[in-house]
């Protein structure tokens, strides 16, 4: 099909250069960094307009939402949780654009808390929650339009009502409740100069203690670092509620600090941790015993246990490091449960408190655990299961007998037993030996000529194992092949493989998707003409690197939400907490990496760049948009060929987090629509 030379919006432009360490970099795309002004407005508005034109002229989008429509209605239950007696669970009835909380107890199972009721249109969302110890209140957090800005609140479980208090300018925070219900602990920052909330740099996070029922204003300042602004802070109480532990992180970087003191105390903290050497991870305690996950000396991961009232006795190794990545591990009863994820599928382990083996738990089939839900003082546990094809499910473990039963059983108007998955293994530019899963309808012919989704992410230590996506399902059914592989820079091998993909070695990661990408071309799995890629944030990056460094070899890309300037993500709200994993242009040798693969900075005039489709949101305060209008405008100036290049921005969006079920829908729909017009396919 011939796809109509799109007459693309001119952008906003200025003459401004800029020097690095001696090398001057041009930026004429700098005013669109601005995203209050009005020539930033009218851009987004003409491109927006632009975008949704052609979008109208494909058929087959309005199927697409119907059909994606239909495979979301159905109902969905979350992972249930205990505090005080009490069980804790969201629900959705299908086309809800938020989960409600629900809460069982001695009355029966009741509606807590419904954040569609937030807003009219589903744009304010649930970002966090913490239920007291003894279940009496709730605090919750609501950000609005996507923001990473929350503000907490506090519900009476009872009665249902709120208290009359109100907590703003808390950002990446929990909530931990002191023992006896009158208060909790929470970070909060700075306020963010007037109009620059959505670009202003975030430094300087604060550890607050709030007393119910006082105003704000009054509330307690328990730990700052002014000296360091990039220190962040979590605080936990242990569930015997006689100690307060801090954690204290810098930017993205798994390594952490761990200190403690009595709860009761207001003097100086106790340093367990005193430098950023590993991660140290508070997993809960036994009186004065306290256990910690670390990868000190074990790239893979273990759990250490020391004496807080001896701390100089230093670490003891209860579970040690395995052949196979630790994710995380829980206190149960008498119990610890320890999951492990090998070549990117999980396994659930169960040890005693002194880290003898017990049992394995048995799951489904290879897949995910989405939440394990425990209580020390528990001999139960909840914990979710999904897979590519499969829903999350949730499981109540008995520990005493040993068993996991399932609670129920998603009902959904699809048909699995029609698709398989499998994991293929993909040789890499410098031989490493990278995962990728291939999901499919069964009996796939090997010709070439099947459309295939290529999805990656390869940063910050995050591991794709399988996971469920309603998103996914109208492109299994058209016949499509999703394929998702596990890059250098995740977290599927541990920090040994995490670090392969960072700052210098970031290239790898490129690398990597590449590698998969040429491997689903040798082997028969599709040709280039009918291979996507698809990545959001870091995933975003991916996309854009691979894209300038290899546009031969694409039939479409769709980066989302992108990571896409990388002389300057760092000069942006929480942008300078990415330097672990980037390094930064501030620093001359960085800098040469970083402009070496920088997709605004490598796009090439005259060049043919493939069917592109960039998402973002205006009201994304993690990756700031400007990202995105910057190298949307740059392709389309650049573009050496028909190949469309559009970029669709969601109004009342952020990052994505607690976006609605019907602004989800409708931006798959408009998704999978590029895609069938640039793929060429038929329904």
């Amino acid at each position: 099909m011939t796809i109509t030379r799109l007459p693309y919006p001119s952008a906003p432009r200025g003459d401004q250069v800029d020097d690095y360490h001696g090398t001057t970099i041009p930026d004429p795309y700098r005013p669109l960094e601005n995203p209050n002004s009005a020539e930033t407005k009218a851009w987004v508005e003409a491109q927006n307009r632009l975008t949704f034109a052609y979008l109208a002229g494909i058929p087959e989008r309005d199927r697409l939402r119907e059909r994606l429509t239909a495979l979301w209605n159905y109902p969905r239950n979350g992972v249930p949780w205990r505090r005080g007696g009490k069980l804790f669970r969201f629900k959705n009835t299908g086309l809800q654009n938020q989960d409600v909380l629900f809460v069982s107890d001695e009355r029966g199972e009741r509606e807590l808390l419904d954040p569609n009721g937030f807003s009219d249109d589903g744009t304010a969302s649930l970002r966090n929650l913490s239920v007291s110890r003894d279940g009496r209140f709730l605090a919750y957090a609501v950000s609005q339009g996507g923001s990473d800005w929350q503000t907490w609140f506090v519900r009476d479980v009872q009665t249902g009502e709120d208290l009359p208090d109100k907590l703003e300018l808390s950002k990446f925070s929990g909530a931990a409740w002191l023992p006896d219900a009158s208060g909790f602990y929470y970070g909060r920052y700075p306020a963010p100069s007037e109009g620059e909330a959505l670009t202003s740099a975030n430094y300087g996070q604060q550890l607050y203690l709030h007393r119910l029922g006082t105003p704000q204003a009054q509330d307690e300042l328990v730990y700052e670092r002014p000296d360091d602004p990039e220190r962040g802070f979590h605080a936990s109480v242990t569930h015997d509620g006689r100690y307060l532990v801090l954690t204290t992180w810098k930017g993205t970087s798994p390594k952490s600090l761990l200190a403690v003191r009595p709860l009761e105390s207001t003097g100086d903290f106790v340093e367990l941790v005193s430098s950023f050497e590993a991660m140290y991870a508070f997993v809960g305690s036994d009186g004065s015993t306290f256990y910690v996950q670390t990868d000190a000396k074990a790239p893979l991961g273990k759990l250490v246990s020391i004496d807080v009232t001896r701390p100089e006795r230093g670490w003891q190794d209860v579970i040690a490091e395995s052949e196979h990545k630790l994710v995380s591990v829980d206190l149960a009863q008498g119990e610890l449960l320890a999951l492990y994820e090998a070549d990117a599928t999980h396994r659930l382990r169960r040890f005693t408190r002194r880290g003898a083996f017990v049992a394995d738990v048995e799951l489904p089939a290879l897949g995910t655990v989405t939440t394990v839900n425990t209580e020390p003082d528990e001999s139960e546990a909840f914990f979710g299961f999904a897979s590519f094809l499969f829903p999350t499910t949730s499981y109540r473990l008995d520990l005493a007998a040993g068993e996991a039963t399932a609670l129920e059983t998603p009902a959904m108007p699809f048909d699995a037993s029609r698709y398989e998955t499998r994991q293929e293994f993909v040789v890499s530019k410098d031989g490493t030996r990278v995962p990728m899963f291939l999901v499919h309808k069964k009996g796939l012919a090997l010709d070439g000529s099947s459309p295939t989704l290529l999805y990656g992410y390869g940063g910050f230590g995050v591991s794709l194992t399988p996971s469920f996506a309603v998103t996914r399902l109208p492109w299994l059914e058209m016949g499509g092949v999703l394929a998702v592989a596990n890059l250098r820079g995740g977290g599927e091998y541990g920090e040994t493989w995490h670090e392969a993909g960072t700052v210098h070695g970031k290239q790898n990661v490129f690398d990597d998707f590449i590698a998969c990408a040429e491997h689903l071309v040798i082997s028969g799995v599709t040709r280039p003409d009918k291979l996507a890629i698809q990545g959001g944030s870091n995933g975003g990056l991916l996309v854009g690197a691979c894209m300038t460094q290899r546009p031969d070899l694409f039939g479409a890309c769709l980066p989302a939400v992108g990571v896409l300037d990388m002389l300057r993500f760092h000069k942006f709200t929480i942008g300078w907490a990415w330097v672990s994993d980037y390094g930064s242009s501030d620093d001359p040798e960085q800098f040469e990496t970083l402009l070496k693969y920088s997709p605004v900075h490598n796009v090439v005039p005259g060049t043919c760049y493939p069917p592109t489709f960039v998402t973002t949101g205006d009201h994304d305060d993690r990756v700031v948009p400007a990202h995105s209008y910057k190298f949307t405008a740059a392709l389309q100036a650049a573009q050496g060929c028909d190949a469309p290049i559009l970029i669709r921005v969601e109004t009342k969006a952020g990052h994505g987090q607690g976006k609605p079920t019907k602004l989800i829908i409708e931006e798959t729909a408009d998704v999978l629509a590029f895609l069938v017009r640039a793929l060429q396919l038929e329904l």
